[in-house]
Protein backbone atom coordinates (compact mmCIF):
# COMPACT_ATOMS: atom_id res chain seq x y z
CA UNK A 1 0.00 0.00 0.00
CA UNK A 2 1.49 3.95 -0.46
CA UNK A 3 1.31 5.78 2.34
CA UNK A 4 1.87 9.38 2.96
CA UNK A 5 2.70 10.03 6.60
CA UNK A 6 2.51 13.66 6.66
CA UNK A 7 4.48 14.99 9.69
CA UNK A 8 7.96 14.11 9.98
CA UNK A 9 8.08 14.59 14.30
CA UNK A 10 8.12 11.56 16.95
CA UNK A 11 4.47 10.24 16.33
CA UNK A 12 4.86 10.50 12.15
CA UNK A 13 8.27 8.94 12.51
CA UNK A 14 7.27 5.83 14.57
CA UNK A 15 4.37 5.28 12.67
CA UNK A 16 6.19 5.40 9.28
CA UNK A 17 9.09 3.84 10.08
CA UNK A 18 6.62 0.43 11.28
CA UNK A 19 4.85 0.90 8.30
CA UNK A 20 8.02 1.06 6.06
CA UNK A 21 9.20 -2.45 8.14
CA UNK A 22 5.56 -4.07 7.71
CA UNK A 23 6.38 -3.44 3.88
CA UNK A 24 4.01 -0.54 2.99
CA UNK A 25 5.29 1.84 0.16
CA UNK A 26 5.80 4.97 2.67
CA UNK A 27 6.98 8.27 1.63
CA UNK A 28 7.33 11.20 4.53
CA UNK A 29 5.74 14.37 3.60
CA UNK A 30 7.51 17.19 4.62
CA UNK A 31 8.39 20.84 4.80
CA UNK A 32 12.02 19.84 4.47
CA UNK A 33 12.41 17.20 2.20
CA UNK A 34 15.95 17.23 2.00
CA UNK A 35 16.63 15.65 5.36
CA UNK A 36 15.44 12.25 5.30
CA UNK A 37 16.78 11.58 9.05
CA UNK A 38 12.89 10.38 10.00
CA UNK A 39 13.21 7.22 7.54
CA UNK A 40 16.23 5.67 9.53
CA UNK A 41 17.64 3.10 7.27
CA UNK A 42 14.06 2.26 6.09
CA UNK A 43 13.03 1.83 2.35
CA UNK A 44 10.62 4.74 3.70
CA UNK A 45 11.57 8.07 1.73
CA UNK A 46 10.79 11.64 2.19
CA UNK A 47 9.43 14.50 -0.27
CA UNK A 48 7.89 17.50 -0.43
CA UNK A 49 4.18 16.96 0.86
CA UNK A 50 2.56 17.85 -2.25
CA UNK A 51 4.70 14.79 -4.25
CA UNK A 52 3.79 12.81 -1.02
CA UNK A 53 -0.10 13.33 -1.39
CA UNK A 54 0.51 12.34 -5.24
CA UNK A 55 1.70 9.19 -4.50
CA UNK A 56 -0.33 8.37 -1.49
CA UNK A 57 -3.60 6.04 -1.33
CA UNK A 58 -3.41 6.45 2.32
CA UNK A 59 -2.85 9.52 4.31
CA UNK A 60 -1.94 9.73 7.44
CA UNK A 61 -1.78 13.34 9.31
CA UNK A 62 1.16 13.29 12.32
CA UNK A 63 1.20 17.09 12.49
CA UNK A 64 0.03 18.80 15.35
CA UNK A 65 -3.52 19.57 14.59
CA UNK A 66 -3.23 23.19 14.67
CA UNK A 67 -1.79 22.64 11.25
CA UNK A 68 -4.38 21.14 9.72
CA UNK A 69 -5.71 24.01 8.30
CA UNK A 70 -3.10 25.61 6.95
CA UNK A 71 -1.97 21.56 4.94
CA UNK A 72 -5.79 21.96 3.78
CA UNK A 73 -5.62 25.32 2.50
CA UNK A 74 -2.55 24.49 0.30
CA UNK A 75 -3.05 20.97 -0.57
CA UNK A 76 -7.36 20.04 -0.57
CA UNK A 77 -7.27 19.42 -4.29
CA UNK A 78 -4.73 16.59 -3.35
CA UNK A 79 -6.35 15.42 -0.33
CA UNK A 80 -10.26 14.74 -2.19
CA UNK A 81 -11.40 11.46 -2.01
CA UNK A 82 -8.48 10.25 -0.36
CA UNK A 83 -8.26 8.10 2.78
CA UNK A 84 -7.34 9.98 5.07
CA UNK A 85 -6.12 8.84 9.00
CA UNK A 86 -6.34 11.27 11.12
CA UNK A 87 -4.19 10.99 13.84
CA UNK A 88 -3.86 14.80 15.63
CA UNK A 89 -5.32 15.62 18.97
CA UNK A 90 -6.10 19.39 18.87
CA UNK A 91 -5.40 19.34 23.11
CA UNK A 92 -7.75 22.04 24.74
CA UNK A 93 -10.28 22.48 21.52
CA UNK A 94 -14.15 21.81 22.17
CA UNK A 95 -13.42 19.06 19.51
CA UNK A 96 -10.11 16.82 19.48
CA UNK A 97 -10.12 15.65 15.98
CA UNK A 98 -9.39 17.65 13.01
CA UNK A 99 -11.99 16.69 10.69
CA UNK A 100 -13.92 19.88 10.39
CA UNK A 101 -10.02 21.45 8.93
CA UNK A 102 -10.26 19.13 6.28
CA UNK A 103 -12.29 18.64 2.98
CA UNK A 104 -15.62 17.81 3.19
CA UNK A 105 -14.59 15.31 0.06
CA UNK A 106 -12.29 13.30 2.03
CA UNK A 107 -12.46 9.69 3.30
CA UNK A 108 -12.08 10.29 7.09
CA UNK A 109 -10.90 8.01 9.86
CA UNK A 110 -9.63 8.46 13.37
CA UNK A 111 -6.74 6.57 14.73
CA UNK A 112 -3.73 6.72 16.10
CA UNK A 113 -4.34 9.81 18.84
CA UNK A 114 -5.74 7.26 22.09
CA UNK A 115 -2.19 5.75 22.86
CA UNK A 116 1.16 7.44 23.80
CA UNK A 117 3.81 7.00 20.99
CA UNK A 118 5.89 5.06 23.34
CA UNK A 119 3.25 2.15 23.27
CA UNK A 120 3.07 2.48 19.11
CA UNK A 121 7.10 2.01 19.19
CA UNK A 122 6.66 -0.51 21.34
CA UNK A 123 3.10 -2.38 21.25
CA UNK A 124 3.80 -5.90 22.24
CA UNK A 125 3.23 -6.66 25.76
CA UNK A 126 3.24 -10.29 27.49
CA UNK A 127 -0.61 -10.66 26.95
CA UNK A 128 -0.10 -9.67 22.94
CA UNK A 129 0.08 -6.37 21.09
CA UNK A 130 -1.96 -3.17 22.42
CA UNK A 131 -5.02 -2.70 21.34
CA UNK A 132 -6.26 0.38 19.50
CA UNK A 133 -9.59 1.73 19.01
CA UNK A 134 -10.49 3.44 15.73
CA UNK A 135 -13.29 4.51 13.27
CA UNK A 136 -13.51 4.44 10.08
CA UNK A 137 -16.42 4.25 7.19
CA UNK A 138 -17.01 0.68 7.11
CA UNK A 139 -15.93 0.73 2.80
CA UNK A 140 -12.78 1.53 4.43
CA UNK A 141 -12.50 -0.36 7.74
CA UNK A 142 -10.47 -3.58 5.99
CA UNK A 143 -7.73 -0.67 4.95
CA UNK A 144 -7.38 1.39 8.13
CA UNK A 145 -7.42 -2.30 10.29
CA UNK A 146 -4.20 -2.90 7.77
CA UNK A 147 -2.43 0.02 8.36
CA UNK A 148 -3.09 -0.40 12.35
CA UNK A 149 -1.49 -3.98 12.51
CA UNK A 150 1.09 -3.18 10.19
CA UNK A 151 1.77 -0.78 13.22
CA UNK A 152 1.87 -3.89 15.44
CA UNK A 153 -1.10 -2.85 17.22
CA UNK A 154 -4.83 -4.57 17.27
CA UNK A 155 -7.15 -2.75 15.98
CA UNK A 156 -10.65 -2.17 17.68
CA UNK A 157 -13.58 -0.70 15.52
CA UNK A 158 -15.50 1.44 17.11
CA UNK A 159 -17.91 2.23 13.54
CA UNK A 160 -18.20 5.46 11.51
CA UNK A 161 -17.49 8.56 12.57
CA UNK A 162 -16.81 7.51 16.26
Amino acid sequence: MDIAVIGTGFIGGILGRALAGAGHHVTFGSRHPDDDQVADNTQATVAAIAEALTRAEVVILALPGAAVAELTAAHADALARKLVIDATNQMGQPVANSRAALPSNVRYARAFNTLGGENMADPVFADGPADLFFSAPEADRATVETVITGVGLHPIYLGDDQ
